[in-house]
C-alpha cells in the first residue's frame, strides 16, 4: 500500500505561483474595499460571514474577522486532508487580509455607481481574484474544506454544503439589514463572480474528447487526419447486444472544431455513433490545459489531495 508523493515544483514555477496568488488576493481584497462594503454587497462564505459580523461591531475588524473565523476549518483541513493544502490556505488568507488593510488605509475612494456597475465590474474583479487564488491551489472559504469533510462522512457533494451555508450567509445579511435588496444583489453578484472565476480557471478555449463508433471507421479517420489535421487513435471493441466488432475513434478537438468535425463524420457515415464530452485536463509533454468546468472545490483539491491507496 502507498500514497502517491506531492509533485515537486522547481523554484522558478513556485515564485510565478506565489505571484499569481498575491495578485489574485489583491484584487479580491480590492474588490471588497471598494465595490462590496462600500455599497453593502456581500460575498458567500466564511468571508460573507465576517462581512455581516463586521457591518455589526465594525468594518475595520473584518479581516482579521476573516483569519479567524477560518481557524477552525483550517484545523480540520490539518486533520482530515493534509498539511500542504492548509500552507496554501493560510498564505491566501494572510495575503488577502493584509492586502485588505492596506487598501483601506490607503486609499478612501470607493466606487459609486449603478447597481449594474456595481455587480458586474465588482463581481468581475473579485472573479479574476478568487480564480487566480483557486489556480494556484489556495482559498479563502472555509466552506469548501467542510464541505470536503461531509463529503467524505455523510456523501452530500461539496457544492451542495456550499449552496446551504452561503443561502444562510445571504439570508442573515438580510435579517442583520432589516433589507433584503442587498442580500439579493449580493447573490447576483456570486453568479458574476463563479462565472468569471470559472474563465479563469478554465480558460477561454474548451477542449472535448469525441469517441466514434463507425462501421467506415477507416473513411472518417483518414478525413479527421487529412482534412482536419487532428490525431487519433483507434480502439476496438464489440458490440455488447450484437457481438460485433468494430474499431472505436478517439479525437480531442477544440471547442471551435466541433462542427467541422461532426459534419465530416456524418458525412462519411449518417449513422455514425458520436459521444462528445468536457476533458479536465489534457497532458503529453507540454503545458498542463485545465479545461473543465468543475466546483471551485474539485478544482482547488484535485492537484493537492492524495490519491487513494492502491495495493
Amino acid at each position: 500500500m502507498h500514497l502517491s508523493q506531492p509533485v515537486k515544483r522547481s523554484l522558478t514555477s513556485q515564485i510565478i505561483s506565489y505571484f499569481w496568488m498575491i495578485l489574485g488576493t489583491f484584487l479580491a481584497a480590492f474588490a471588497l474595499e471598494v465595490f462590496f462594503l462600500p455599497n453593502q454587497l456581500f460575498d458567500g462564505g466564511i468571508v460573507g460571514i465576517a462581512m455581516i459580523t463586521g457591518t455589526v461591531i465594525g468594518k475595520h475588524l473584518i479581516p482579521y474577522l476573516i483569519v479567524l473565523f477560518n481557524l477552525p476549518f483550517l484545523y480540520l483541513a490539518y486533520k482530515g486532508i493534509g498539511k500542504s493544502i492548509v500552507i496554501h490556505i493560510i498564505a491566501a488568507n494572510i495575503l488577502f487580509s493584509t492586502f485588505m488593510i492596506l487598501i483601506s488605509n490607503l486609499t478612501s475612494w470607493h466606487f459609486q455607481g449603478n447597481s449594474l456597475e456595481v455587480v458586474v465590474i465588482g463581481g468581475s474583479i473579485l472573479g479574476i481574484g478568487l480564480g487566480l487564488i483557486i489556480r494556484e491551489g489556495g482559498s479563502l472559504d472555509g466552506t469548501e474544506i467542510l464541505g470536503i469533510i461531509i463529503n467524505r462522512r455523510i456523501g452530500f457533494t461539496v457544492g451542495q454544503v456550499v449552496l446551504v451555508c452561503n443561502f444562510f450567509v445571504f439570508g442573515a445579511a438580510g435579517i442583520v439589514l432589516q433589507d433584503w435588496h442587498p442580500p439579493l444583489m449580493s447573490l447576483i453578484t456570486y453568479i458574476v463572480v463563479i462565472k468569471i472565476m470559472d474563465s479563469v480557471i478554465v480558460g477561454l478555449d474548451e477542449t472535448k474528447s469525441v469517441l466514434i463508433i463507425s462501421s467506415k471507421s477507416k473513411a472518417i479517420a483518414d478525413a479527421i487526419v487529412h482534412e482536419l489535421g487532428l490525431g487519433l487513435t483507434i480502439m476496438y471493441g464489440r458490440g455488447g447486444f450484437s457481438g460485433d466488432e468494430r474499431e472505436i475513434l478517439y479525437v480531442i478537438a477544440e471547442r471551435l472544431q466541433l462542427a467541422e468535425l461532426k459534419a465530416i463524420i456524418l458525412r462519411e457515415d449518417p449513422s455514425a455513433f458520436i459521444a462528445i464530452e468536457n476533458l479536465h485536463e489534457v497532458a503529453n509533454g507540454k503545458p498542463k490545459s485545465k479545461i473543465d468546468k468543475k466546483t471551485r472545490v474539485e478544482r482547488l483539491f484535485s492537484n493537492i489531495l492524495p490519491k487513494q491507496p492502491t495495493s
